[in-house]
Order: C-alpha cells, then sequence, then structure tokens
C-alpha cells in the first residue's frame, strides 16, 4: 500500500506540473504580445512550422557533436543561460517595474534581471530536483507561452504533428534520443522533470546507478524491443517494478508542446475567454483536458516499467482535445485547421 500511495503521488506531481506549465503559458500570452515578444512577422504562416522543425534537428545534430566530443559543460553552460533568458522573459511581465535602468538605451527591470540571475545561479550550484522542476516549469510555462502567440492554429497543429512523428521515430527507430539523453542526464540541467517516488531521493547525489523509467520525447527513453541485444533484453526484465525505484523522468518537452497548442487556441480561436484574467477559451480548456489524458495513458504504460516516446499521446491529446472544443465553441472544421 506503501508503494502505491508513492506511485500515485508521483502522477499527481506530474500531472501538476503539468497543468502548471499550461496555465502559466495562459497567463503569458496577453502580456507576451503585448511586450513585443511575438517571434515571427506571420504567425498564419505554416512554414513557421518547418523552420522550427529544421532548428530542432540542428540543434539535436549540434548537442549530438558536443556530446561525442565531450565537451558537455559547453552544452551544460548554454542550457543554464537559455534558462535564464526565458526566466527574464516571464519576469519582466509579471514583476513591475519598481527599479528599471537604462541599458544602451532601452529600460530594463532590473528586479526581473535579478530574479532571472537566481534562477540560472541555483541551476548552476544547487541543481537538487526541486530546483530542476521549478525551473523547468517557469521555462515550460515561457516557452509554451512565446510559442503559442508565435504560431497560429495551423502552423500549432503542423508542428505538434511532425514533432510527434520525430519523436516516435527518434525513440523506436533511429534511438539517436537515447544517445543525447545519456549525455545531458549527468548535466543535472531542466531538459528534463523529475519525479521522485521517495521523499529521500537526492538527484544531486544519483550518479545514474539509480533506477528510472523515464518517457520519450525531449528526455530519457529506452528502445522498443525490436533491436535489442540479448544482453539489452535480460537488463530490461531485471528491472525492478516501478514502485520499487525511486524517480522517474520526462522530458520537459513533453511538457511545453502541447502546451503550444493550448496557447495558441486561447489566442488565435475566436471564442471568448471562460474566466476574466486568464486567456481560457473553451478550445484552450478542452486541448488541456485533451493533453492530460494522453498524460495519463502515457504515465500508465511508463508505470509498466517500459519507457516510451510521449509526444504521440500528449500532442495528439492537445490537437484532439483542441478540435473537439473548437467544434463544440461554434467553429467550423476548416476555421479550427486554421485554413
Amino acid at each position: 500500500m506503501e508503494n502505491r500511495t508513492r506511485v500515485f503521488a508521483a502522477v499527481g506531481l506530474t500531472v501538476t506540473m503539468f497543468l502548471l506549465v499550461q496555465l502559466g503559458a495562459l497567463v503569458l500570452v496577453e502580456p507576451f504580445q503585448q511586450a513585443g515578444y511575438q517571434q515571427v512577422e506571420n504567425p498564419s504562416d505554416p512554414t513557421n512550422s518547418l523552420v522550427y522543425v529544421g532548428a530542432v534537428l540542428v540543434m539535436t545534430g549540434i548537442m549530438l557533436a558536443i556530446i561525442k566530443l565531450d565537451v558537455q559543460w559547453l552544452l551544460r553552460g548554454a542550457l543554464i543561460f537559455t534558462s535564464g533568458l526565458l526566466s527574464w522573459y516571464v519576469f519582466s511581465v509579471v514583476i513591475p517595474g519598481w527599479l528599471v535602468v537604462s541599458v544602451g538605451g532601452a529600460p530594463v527591470n532590473v528586479v526581473a534581471l535579478a530574479a532571472a540571475g537566481a534562477v540560472a545561479l541555483a541551476l548552476a550550484v544547487h541543481p537538487e530536483w526541486y530546483v530542476i522542476d521549478a525551473a523547468g516549469v517557469l521555462m515550460g510555462a515561457g516557452a509554451a507561452g512565446l510559442f503559442g502567440i508565435s504560431f497560429g492554429l495551423l502552423p500549432a497543429i503542423l508542428l505538434l504533428t511532425v514533432l510527434a512523428v520525430y519523436d516516435a521515430i527518434s525513440v523506436y527507430g533511429t534511438e539517436h534520443m537515447l544517445t543525447l539523453a545519456s549525455g545531458v542526464m549527468d548535466l543535472k540541467i531542466p531538459v528534463i522533470l523529475v519525479i521522485p517516488l521517495s521523499a529521500s531521493y537526492s538527484f544531486l547525489d544519483d550518479d545514474g546507478g539509480a533506477e528510472a523509467t523515464e518517457t520519450g520525447g525531449e528526455s530519457e527513453a529506452s528502445a522498443a524491443d525490436g533491436g535489442r541485444t540479448e544482453e539489452e533484453t535480460a537488463a530490461e526484465a531485471e528491472r525492478p517494478e516501478m514502485d520499487e525505484r525511486d524517480v522517474f523522468f520526462i522530458g520537459l518537452g513533453d511538457a511545453v508542446m502541447p502546451s503550444v497548442m493550448v496557447a495558441s487556441a486561447a489566442f488565435f480561436a475566436p471564442p471568448e475567454p471562460l474566466v476574466s484574467g486568464i486567456a481560457l477559451n473553451l478550445p484552450a480548456l478542452t486541448s488541456m483536458v485533451g493533453t492530460i489524458a494522453g498524460l495519463l495513458v502515457l504515465l500508465w504504460m511508463v508505470l509498466k516499467g517500459r519507457a516510451h516516446a510521449g509526444l504521440p499521446l500528449l500532442n495528439g491529446g492537445a490537437i484532439g482535445g483542441y478540435l473537439v472544443g473548437a467544434l463544440a465553441s461554434g467553429m467550423t472544421l476548416m476555421q479550427a485547421l486554421g485554413l
């Protein structure tokens, strides 16, 4: 019973973090737009999705090259800097400008800058699991909000569909995500969400020996049985049950990508917001529901002791949920698809 309670608590923590990323993105879409943070000139252009996917492939190649050359400190430094930058984007629109100074003629919110610096510093000096998760939720909300206002409905659907296919191929087919995952795991940076199943678990003290189950996506994943050596298959068979482990991991991208659909639906779909003060309309709400449904199915599969690609279920749930809400709110199918 105690082990089962630990698993339920871990599932609850995972769902909570996904919801925080989604709700954070919804809170940020309007302030980001007002601050001029939209990343493209024409959010409705479907080629934006292809450009982003190309950037993902290039960055994946660069990261694999860094790992192969054994200069992971470059990757860690770059990702910590990116964490601070995304945090600054978020803090700059949510922290009032109590102290603003001019830097090169541009106003800078010093308090927001200091808060973002504190996030980067905490990741650099004390990357415990709760620091990683807090920074990941903050970064995830910021990234989803930025992409949400930059990808219209059709580009968002295309982006999530292509990335879901790529995720499945990279986990079950080429398996290059495995090399990337093993290379970034020891860097202790917020490209993953760390879900402890034990109150005594320490990510800082985890030297890689702790048993863990991971989802796929922008995270750690094991391959399908096909193509495994006998030794790998035997090792998989000897892995302990989930409730006997200390931790499992979910890629931060698994939380961000479906949240892009949520934010895009809230920003670009015509139905009015359901709640005053937050960009949450019916299509965005049902997209959230679809994402969480996909997450629960994914966790159910992971809890059986095998890792899986996350984005097919998560992105599929986000898109499917969005379409249900869009049609229920009176949009035509062509409108819902952004055509």
